[in-house]
Protein backbone atom coordinates (compact mmCIF):
# COMPACT_ATOMS: atom_id res chain seq x y z
CA UNK A 1 0.00 0.00 0.00
CA UNK A 2 2.22 2.48 0.95
CA UNK A 3 4.20 2.28 -2.64
CA UNK A 4 1.26 3.67 -3.88
CA UNK A 5 0.26 6.06 -1.44
CA UNK A 6 3.59 7.14 -0.64
CA UNK A 7 4.47 9.79 -3.30
CA UNK A 8 0.34 11.30 -3.75
CA UNK A 9 0.57 11.59 0.29
CA UNK A 10 3.88 13.65 0.00
CA UNK A 11 1.56 15.48 -2.51
CA UNK A 12 -0.90 16.28 -0.01
CA UNK A 13 1.62 17.57 2.39
CA UNK A 14 3.73 19.64 0.16
CA UNK A 15 1.25 21.61 -2.14
CA UNK A 16 -1.48 22.96 -0.26
CA UNK A 17 0.02 25.82 1.27
CA UNK A 18 0.40 28.24 -1.33
CA UNK A 19 -3.41 26.48 -3.29
CA UNK A 20 -4.98 28.30 0.48
CA UNK A 21 -3.23 31.16 0.43
CA UNK A 22 -3.97 31.83 -2.95
CA UNK A 23 -7.84 30.82 -2.42
CA UNK A 24 -7.67 33.51 0.11
CA UNK A 25 -7.38 36.11 -1.91
CA UNK A 26 -9.62 34.99 -4.61
CA UNK A 27 -12.74 34.23 -1.78
CA UNK A 28 -11.51 37.88 -0.72
CA UNK A 29 -12.11 39.17 -4.44
CA UNK A 30 -15.66 37.70 -4.51
CA UNK A 31 -13.85 35.85 -7.99
CA UNK A 32 -14.89 32.50 -6.51
CA UNK A 33 -15.27 31.05 -9.50
CA UNK A 34 -11.95 31.98 -11.45
CA UNK A 35 -9.88 29.21 -10.54
CA UNK A 36 -11.89 26.50 -12.19
CA UNK A 37 -12.66 28.99 -15.17
CA UNK A 38 -8.59 29.50 -15.06
CA UNK A 39 -8.20 25.74 -14.46
CA UNK A 40 -10.15 25.10 -17.62
CA UNK A 41 -8.27 27.32 -19.80
CA UNK A 42 -4.79 25.52 -18.47
CA UNK A 43 -7.07 22.31 -19.73
CA UNK A 44 -8.06 23.82 -23.14
CA UNK A 45 -4.19 24.64 -23.95
CA UNK A 46 -3.43 20.61 -23.09
CA UNK A 47 -5.94 19.68 -25.27
CA UNK A 48 -4.45 21.32 -27.93
CA UNK A 49 -1.21 19.97 -27.47
CA UNK A 50 -2.85 16.61 -27.27
CA UNK A 51 -4.61 17.62 -30.90
CA UNK A 52 -0.98 18.08 -32.51
CA UNK A 53 0.55 15.10 -30.58
CA UNK A 54 2.70 16.87 -27.84
CA UNK A 55 4.37 15.20 -25.26
CA UNK A 56 1.30 15.69 -22.37
CA UNK A 57 4.05 15.84 -20.10
CA UNK A 58 6.60 18.39 -21.56
CA UNK A 59 7.67 21.95 -21.64
CA UNK A 60 5.67 22.56 -24.76
CA UNK A 61 3.02 21.51 -23.25
CA UNK A 62 3.12 23.44 -20.41
CA UNK A 63 3.68 26.29 -22.44
CA UNK A 64 0.71 26.13 -24.79
CA UNK A 65 -1.52 25.48 -21.51
CA UNK A 66 0.50 28.33 -19.77
CA UNK A 67 -0.13 30.59 -22.48
CA UNK A 68 -4.33 30.04 -22.81
CA UNK A 69 -4.50 30.69 -19.06
CA UNK A 70 -2.35 33.79 -18.93
CA UNK A 71 -4.80 35.10 -22.03
CA UNK A 72 -7.70 33.97 -19.17
CA UNK A 73 -5.79 36.27 -16.84
CA UNK A 74 -5.29 39.00 -19.04
CA UNK A 75 -9.14 39.06 -19.54
CA UNK A 76 -9.70 38.86 -15.83
CA UNK A 77 -7.45 41.56 -14.99
CA UNK A 78 -8.77 43.89 -17.60
CA UNK A 79 -13.04 43.25 -16.69
CA UNK A 80 -12.31 43.28 -12.69
CA UNK A 81 -14.30 45.87 -10.47
CA UNK A 82 -13.85 49.57 -12.01
CA UNK A 83 -13.08 48.35 -14.91
CA UNK A 84 -16.54 47.02 -16.67
CA UNK A 85 -20.13 47.77 -15.69
CA UNK A 86 -20.40 44.04 -16.56
CA UNK A 87 -19.87 41.69 -13.05
CA UNK A 88 -16.77 40.05 -13.50
CA UNK A 89 -18.34 36.63 -12.13
CA UNK A 90 -20.49 36.42 -15.80
CA UNK A 91 -17.18 37.33 -17.80
CA UNK A 92 -15.41 34.29 -15.36
CA UNK A 93 -18.35 32.12 -16.26
CA UNK A 94 -18.70 32.76 -19.82
CA UNK A 95 -14.80 32.19 -20.23
CA UNK A 96 -15.41 28.73 -18.50
CA UNK A 97 -18.20 27.75 -20.92
CA UNK A 98 -16.47 28.51 -23.85
CA UNK A 99 -12.99 26.92 -22.84
CA UNK A 100 -15.19 23.70 -21.43
CA UNK A 101 -16.67 23.69 -25.08
CA UNK A 102 -13.88 24.02 -27.14
CA UNK A 103 -11.97 21.40 -24.98
CA UNK A 104 -14.93 18.78 -26.02
CA UNK A 105 -14.48 20.04 -29.26
CA UNK A 106 -10.83 19.40 -29.53
CA UNK A 107 -11.32 16.09 -27.68
CA UNK A 108 -13.72 14.94 -30.43
CA UNK A 109 -10.95 14.80 -32.90
CA UNK A 110 -9.06 12.80 -30.55
CA UNK A 111 -8.81 8.82 -30.41
CA UNK A 112 -8.78 9.06 -26.28
CA UNK A 113 -11.03 12.14 -26.21
CA UNK A 114 -13.54 10.53 -24.06
CA UNK A 115 -10.34 9.70 -21.46
CA UNK A 116 -8.48 12.62 -21.53
CA UNK A 117 -12.39 14.73 -20.83
CA UNK A 118 -12.48 12.31 -17.47
CA UNK A 119 -8.69 13.57 -17.00
CA UNK A 120 -9.42 17.10 -17.22
CA UNK A 121 -12.25 16.96 -14.65
CA UNK A 122 -11.04 14.91 -12.10
CA UNK A 123 -7.45 13.44 -12.38
CA UNK A 124 -5.34 11.18 -10.52
CA UNK A 125 -3.32 11.85 -7.98
CA UNK A 126 -2.70 8.60 -7.59
CA UNK A 127 -0.43 8.01 -10.06
CA UNK A 128 1.80 11.40 -9.29
CA UNK A 129 5.18 10.66 -9.83
CA UNK A 130 8.40 12.05 -7.66
CA UNK A 131 9.34 13.99 -10.51
CA UNK A 132 5.69 15.75 -10.58
CA UNK A 133 5.83 16.52 -6.95
CA UNK A 134 9.11 18.33 -7.06
CA UNK A 135 8.86 20.11 -10.30
CA UNK A 136 5.17 21.48 -9.07
CA UNK A 137 7.18 21.86 -5.10
CA UNK A 138 9.42 24.05 -6.83
CA UNK A 139 7.00 26.32 -9.17
CA UNK A 140 5.44 26.92 -5.63
CA UNK A 141 7.88 28.17 -3.78
CA UNK A 142 9.07 30.33 -6.64
CA UNK A 143 5.42 32.02 -6.69
CA UNK A 144 5.36 31.71 -2.94
CA UNK A 145 8.27 34.07 -2.57
CA UNK A 146 7.00 36.54 -5.18
CA UNK A 147 3.78 36.45 -3.64
CA UNK A 148 6.03 37.02 -0.01
CA UNK A 149 7.98 39.98 -1.40
CA UNK A 150 5.33 41.94 -2.77
CA UNK A 151 2.61 40.80 -0.15
CA UNK A 152 1.83 44.90 1.15
CA UNK A 153 -0.12 45.35 -2.47
CA UNK A 154 -1.20 41.80 -3.23
CA UNK A 155 -3.22 42.15 0.27
CA UNK A 156 -4.02 45.30 -0.34
CA UNK A 157 -5.79 44.70 -3.90
CA UNK A 158 -7.42 41.85 -2.31
CA UNK A 159 -8.65 42.45 0.73
CA UNK A 160 -8.66 47.05 0.73
CA UNK A 161 -9.11 47.56 -3.37
CA UNK A 162 -10.51 51.43 -2.09
CA UNK A 163 -7.62 51.78 -0.97
CA UNK A 164 -5.28 50.40 -3.31
CA UNK A 165 -6.90 53.34 -5.45
CA UNK A 166 -6.89 56.13 -3.06
CA UNK A 167 -3.11 54.95 -2.96
CA UNK A 168 -2.45 55.15 -6.56
CA UNK A 169 -1.67 52.16 -6.95
CA UNK A 170 -2.45 50.53 -10.63
CA UNK A 171 -4.47 47.93 -10.04
CA UNK A 172 -5.18 46.42 -13.22
CA UNK A 173 -1.52 45.58 -13.15
CA UNK A 174 -1.42 43.82 -9.83
CA UNK A 175 -4.37 42.14 -10.97
CA UNK A 176 -2.40 40.63 -14.05
CA UNK A 177 0.53 39.76 -11.72
CA UNK A 178 -1.68 37.85 -9.47
CA UNK A 179 -3.70 36.52 -12.65
CA UNK A 180 -0.20 35.16 -14.00
CA UNK A 181 1.04 33.83 -10.93
CA UNK A 182 -2.38 32.20 -9.84
CA UNK A 183 -2.08 30.84 -13.68
CA UNK A 184 1.31 29.23 -13.11
CA UNK A 185 -0.10 27.52 -10.31
CA UNK A 186 -3.04 26.22 -12.12
CA UNK A 187 -1.40 25.22 -15.26
CA UNK A 188 1.11 22.81 -13.22
CA UNK A 189 -1.81 21.47 -10.59
CA UNK A 190 -4.52 20.85 -12.95
CA UNK A 191 -2.64 18.14 -15.09
CA UNK A 192 -2.08 16.45 -11.58
CA UNK A 193 -5.24 16.69 -9.78
CA UNK A 194 -7.82 17.70 -12.41
CA UNK A 195 -10.13 20.79 -12.50
CA UNK A 196 -12.33 19.77 -10.08
CA UNK A 197 -9.87 19.00 -7.49
CA UNK A 198 -8.01 22.40 -7.89
CA UNK A 199 -11.06 24.22 -7.48
CA UNK A 200 -11.99 22.44 -4.02
CA UNK A 201 -8.17 22.78 -2.88
CA UNK A 202 -8.40 26.82 -3.39
CA UNK A 203 -11.85 27.28 -2.40
CA UNK A 204 -12.68 24.99 0.06
CA UNK A 205 -10.00 25.42 2.64
CA UNK A 206 -9.83 28.85 2.29
CA UNK A 207 -14.12 29.35 3.35
CA UNK A 208 -13.44 26.88 6.37
CA UNK A 209 -10.20 29.38 7.89
CA UNK A 210 -12.37 32.30 7.26
CA UNK A 211 -15.71 30.97 8.94
CA UNK A 212 -13.46 30.14 11.82
CA UNK A 213 -10.61 32.53 12.38
CA UNK A 214 -10.37 36.31 11.27
CA UNK A 215 -6.87 37.03 11.23
CA UNK A 216 -5.29 36.19 7.91
CA UNK A 217 -2.43 33.98 9.73
CA UNK A 218 -5.15 32.01 11.53
CA UNK A 219 -6.91 31.55 8.30
CA UNK A 220 -4.11 30.59 6.70
CA UNK A 221 -2.71 28.08 9.67
CA UNK A 222 -6.51 26.29 9.79
CA UNK A 223 -7.04 26.22 5.93
CA UNK A 224 -3.89 23.97 5.59
CA UNK A 225 -4.58 21.75 8.32
CA UNK A 226 -8.05 21.32 6.72
CA UNK A 227 -6.41 20.83 3.08
CA UNK A 228 -4.33 18.75 4.18
CA UNK A 229 -6.72 16.54 6.16
CA UNK A 230 -8.79 16.11 3.27
CA UNK A 231 -6.57 15.55 0.83
CA UNK A 232 -4.62 12.62 3.11
CA UNK A 233 -8.32 11.24 3.81
CA UNK A 234 -9.77 11.78 0.56
CA UNK A 235 -6.73 9.46 -0.24
CA UNK A 236 -7.39 6.54 1.80
CA UNK A 237 -10.71 6.60 0.97
CA UNK A 238 -10.13 6.27 -2.37
CA UNK A 239 -7.79 3.81 -2.20
CA UNK A 240 -9.78 1.46 0.40
CA UNK A 241 -12.96 1.79 -1.68
CA UNK A 242 -11.45 1.71 -4.97
CA UNK A 243 -12.71 5.20 -6.10
CA UNK A 244 -11.61 7.91 -8.21
CA UNK A 245 -9.04 9.79 -6.12
CA UNK A 246 -10.22 12.80 -7.27
CA UNK A 247 -13.57 12.70 -6.49
CA UNK A 248 -13.09 11.03 -3.31
CA UNK A 249 -11.21 13.86 -2.36
CA UNK A 250 -13.20 16.45 -3.70
CA UNK A 251 -16.23 14.91 -1.55
CA UNK A 252 -14.14 14.54 1.83
CA UNK A 253 -13.51 18.31 1.61
CA UNK A 254 -17.42 18.78 0.73
CA UNK A 255 -17.95 16.85 4.55
CA UNK A 256 -15.03 18.58 6.26
CA UNK A 257 -16.98 22.33 4.90
CA UNK A 258 -20.17 21.15 6.35
CA UNK A 259 -18.40 20.02 9.93
CA UNK A 260 -16.14 23.39 10.00
CA UNK A 261 -19.68 25.30 8.74
CA UNK A 262 -21.90 24.13 11.87
CA UNK A 263 -18.32 24.73 14.06
CA UNK A 264 -18.13 28.57 12.56
CA UNK A 265 -22.31 29.03 13.52
CA UNK A 266 -21.97 27.43 17.16
CA UNK A 267 -19.15 29.41 17.55
CA UNK A 268 -21.04 33.17 16.59
CA UNK A 269 -23.99 31.41 18.40
CA UNK A 270 -21.84 31.02 21.58
CA UNK A 271 -20.37 34.22 21.53
CA UNK A 272 -23.98 36.25 21.12
CA UNK A 273 -25.15 34.48 24.35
Amino acid sequence: MWEVMFWPIVACVLLPWLLVYLGLHVVQRGIIFVDIAMAQMASLGICVALLFRFDLHGWTTFAIALGFTLLGGAIFSLTGKRASKIPQEAIIGIAYVVAAAAAVLLLSRAAEGDEEIKQMLVGNILLVTPAEVWKCFALFVAVGVFHFALRRNFLLVSFDRDRAYAQGLRVRWWDFFFYASFGLVVTIFVRMAGVLLVFSYLIVPAVCGINLARAIRARLLLGWIIATIGGIGGLFWSFYGDLPSGAAIVCTFGVLLVIVSTLGLLKKNSERL
